[in-house]
């Protein structure tokens, strides 16, 4: 049987050893029943042994014998082509895992160096040796301590690091390994060994971010475009996946040029007679700020999602909750009650400590391009490296491109948005050397064109890492405003977005993007959908909130000594808005074990936080006083006042965190694009930053609910992917019509048609609707004469319900 086209809708799971191809074969029917059209697979290539994610992949050239090799994954695909589903898989072209001595790529350059055949697949500055700061201590400690050895593994002698590295050593050591000196061994590598405290300062390599288990790949180069993309052409060819969804674009030189190539690639395969002849579907994981355009001439269906996910979630929230909630995070926790200092202290931070030198190969690349230029010998290193560090500080978005037809236009304005910004860091004098540089981002000025474009990509191969991790990875952990606005690819300075504002981006959605994927939840998010739904409520209801947050501090304040008052408002926020659904103070081991979720939690928090603790120091004393107050406060013995109150709390605002939670589900699948389900969020989703958000799911508890109808979330999104499977060319590609609302509660509600062909679905949804369920107001008068412009009324569209979704025979209203 042949797939539906474009995806109808899809499920995202996360492969590992524990839940394999196998596994997910067994679900096969469940996807089918629940109305899923394609499998959304975490990475399917072979990844470092153990890797519970798969985006360290060590041979991007076999699918991952751990969960199952080739022969299940083909066994799978052929259990869902029976029910005429299809498959999309995750790639990973940015990078590869090089920890572990299990990269045979890798392990080729660490042998050979720069002569490797595949020292052209790294990005690496063969100046200096390779730098492997994998050391605990400086390197004559190591040696002096008897960590470093040689070992003869496979009938080559190799160097054991603490019994968990193996480096291969150069052909010509092979005779005298077992008998020389071993400093004088080490330093004959093509490598340095070094301490891993060094690699901020001295990497010599692209890496992911700042992980140096990850190796940056140069994917522009064709040779390493075709190794690493010819198995994933190859299952496209024999018609066993159906396209591709692209990780980290952003960290490619090209990403533009990178698409282009993939879609060309893709095709120009001729598939087999029963695989889908429509053309791959191609998403790119991009990070869109607001406002931000991503270029129609890419070649891809769109992102994987997260700019949804940060429409949806600002629109549950309530604008008149920004200022009372940013007061009380500054009364309480000394800090500043807007954003924006928060993160221009986080990118100065990280641009000065963990991107240092990555930073000075930046500075060093633009040196070059202005000596190349006759009319910039004027400029210095200094001047240079100021103006970068400074225009880093503010940078508005991952990065530019200066590609396609979309693009220039929008680079323009990202680089008059920096101009502005920028201008009072400038140092006096020094703006034209800030102009300089934004004309050769532009691709304008004079200069020699190779080292242009050599110091261009070091720019935006930083600037994209720089937003990630000092945004999204510090800053959002030092933030506390309303954790809900803390999440991959949100803007934490905006509280909401207006009814008007979302119906202006579903409408650019439905034009230019009808096939982007739409998400709530995945792998990355930091808080669950039902998470931000529950905390979305407190925007509603800031001085109630308020209230309870003050008497929850004194009731913690026997436990809470030495515990910074901010650490315990960000405790607070999660112990409410990832409370589970029927957690009771009387079952204790319940209690244990969300509370030892919590605690690993507030590790991460903290030390991505970088405040009182980190990963590269951590305060184990500080540490310990935070998980502390978190197990106290769910010890039924020692708080069962605050348990009390926070239960009767999370009661109190339940129904309304559940209408916020319906109301996403509502508009994920009946917005235009590509739905997509991560795995187990069928059921209410309170989960938090990984690991939590990757725990084992009870598959056969969901069936049982899906079988019954008796989770409200499960029901309505089975009800929904039905009326996408029966009218599937109206959500493919109908318009998205907004529907007038009228009389006192119409900032409440949102309502649009799906038109298409003469057949019309409305969606009527409830927002920001704690009134309904918290006041003295009666529910069922709550909404009063409120009604869309046909004249229906909500009270009686939506009765008790928070979602009302329906088939027009012709469109109405």
């Amino acid at each position: 049987m042949t797939p539906s086209t474009t995806p109808r809708a899809t499920y995202r799971f996360q492969f590992h050893r524990d839940f394999t191809f196998a596994d997910a074969e067994a679900l096969v029917p469940y996807l089918d029943e629940l109305g899923i059209s394609h499998l959304y697979a975490s990475p399917i290539t072979t990844a470092r042994s153990g890797s519970t994610h798969g985006y360290d992949v060590v041979d991007p050239t076999r699918i991952n014998p751990e969960l199952g090799g080739e022969p299940a994954f083909r066994s799978l695909v052929a259990a869902l082509r029976a029910r005429d589903m299809g498959v999309i898989i995750d790639i990973v072209p940015n990078h590869m895992g090089v920890a572990g001595g299990e990269n045979g790529w890798w392990n080729e350059v660490l042998t050979h160096g720069e002569a490797s055949e595949f020292a052209r697949y790294f990005d690496i500055d063969w100046r200096e040796k390779l730098v492997l700061p994998i050391l605990g201590d400086p390197l004559a400690e190591t040696i002096a301590s008897g960590a470093l050895k040689v070992e003869q593994v496979d009938g080559r002698y190799v160097l054991e690091a603490y019994g968990e590295h193996r480096l291969p050593l150069r052909d010509e050591d092979q005779a005298s390994a077992a008998t020389d000196d071993i400093a004088a061994l080490i330093g004959r590598q093509h490598y340095r060994l070094a301490s891993w405290r060094v690699a901020n300062d001295e990497l010599n390599w692209r890496r992911f971010f700042t992980i140096n288990d990850l190796a940056g790949l140069r994917a522009e180069d064709p040779i390493v475009f075709d190794a690493t993309h010819a198995l994933y052409f190859r299952l496209y060819a024999e018609g066993l996946i159906d396209g591709v969804r692209v990780d980290h674009v952003d960290g490619l030189t090209d990403p533009a040029g990178y698409c282009q190539q993939l879609r060309a690639r893709l095709d120009a395969i001729e598939r087999p007679v029963g695989a889908p002849a429509w053309p791959a579907y191609i998403v790119i994981e991009k990070i869109l700020a607001d406002g931000e355009p991503l270029s129609t001439d890419w070649g891809v269906d769109g992102t994987s999602g997260y700019d949804f996910m940060e429409q949806v979630t600002a629109l549950l929230h309530a604008s008149g909750g920004a200022e009372p909630l940013a007061e009380l995070w500054a009364d309480i926790s000394g800090r500043s009650a807007d954003f924006a200092p928060e993160e221009l202290r986080a990118r100065q931070e990280l641009l000065a400590w963990q991107f240092d030198a990555q930073h000075r190969r930046c500075v060093a690349a633009f040196v070059a391009l202005a000596r190349s230029t006759p009319d910039c010998d004027g400029l210095t290193r200094g001047m240079l490296h100021r103006a970068i560090e400074r225009l880093l500080w503010v940078f508005p978005v991952y990065r530019t491109y200066g590609t396609g037809e979309a693009a220039p236009l929008a680079d323009a304005r990202i680089r008059d948005t920096v101009r502005q910004r920028v201008a009072e860091f400038v140092p006096p004098g020094e703006g034209a050397v800030v102009d300089r540089i934004l004309g050769w981002l532009a691709g304008e000025g004079p200069g020699d064109v190779a080292f242009a474009a050599e110091a261009v990509r070091k720019f935006q191969q930083l600037s994209a890492p720089i937003a990630a991790k000092a945004v999204e990875d510090t800053a959002f952990y030092r933030y506390g405003r309303l954790l809900s606005r803390n999440d991959v690819g949100f803007d934490a300075a905006r509280m909401s977005l207006d009814i008007d504002a979302f119906h202006a981006a579903m409408i650019e959605r439905a034009r230019d993007w009808p096939s982007a994927m739409l998400a709530t939840a995945t792998h990355d998010h930091k808080r669950g959908e039902d998470v931000r739904a529950r905390l979305a409520v407190l925007s509603e209801i800031p001085d109630l909130w308020r209230s309870r947050a003050e008497h929850w501090f004194e009731l913690a304040a026997p436990y809470a000594d030495g515990v910074d008052p901010a650490d315990t408002y960000t405790l607070l926020q999660t112990l409410f808005g990832a409370w589970p659904t029927n957690l009771r103070a009387s079952n204790g081991e319940a209690l244990s074990e969300y509370a030892e979720r919590i605690v690993a939690w507030q590790e991460k928090a903290l030390r991505e936080a970088k405040l009182r603790s980190s990963w590269e120091a951590p305060d184990e004393a500080y540490e310990t006083r935070c998980h502390d107050l978190a197990r106290a406060l769910l010890d039924a013995e020692r708080s069962a006042a605050f348990l009390g109150d926070i239960m009767a709390f999370v009661d109190l605002v339940a129904p309304a965190a559940e209408a916020n939670g319906l109301a996403q589900v509502a508009l994920r699948y009946t917005v235009p694009g590509v739905p997509d389900l991560y795995q187990g969020t069928e059921t209410a989703d309170l989960s938090l930053v990984d690991p939590d958000n990757r725990r084992p799911v009870d598959y056969r508890a969901r069936q049982e609910m899906l079988a019954t109808a008796s989770e409200p979330k499960v029901a309505l999104i089975a009800r929904l992917l039905a009326l996408r499977r029966q009218y599937l060319a109206l959500f493919a590609g109908g318009s998205y019509e907004p529907i007038a609302v009228t009389g006192p509660r119409a900032e409440h509600i949102i309502a649009f048609n799906r038109v298409h062909d003469g057949m019309a679905v409305r969606c009527v949804t409830a927002l920001r609707s704690v009134g309904r369920y918290v006041g003295e107001v009666d529910a069922s008068d709550w909404w009063a004469d409120t009604a869309l412009s046909s004249g229906e009324t909500i009270a009686d569209l939506l009765g008790t319900s928070a979602v009302s979704v329906v088939v027009l025979d012709a469109v109405a209203g």
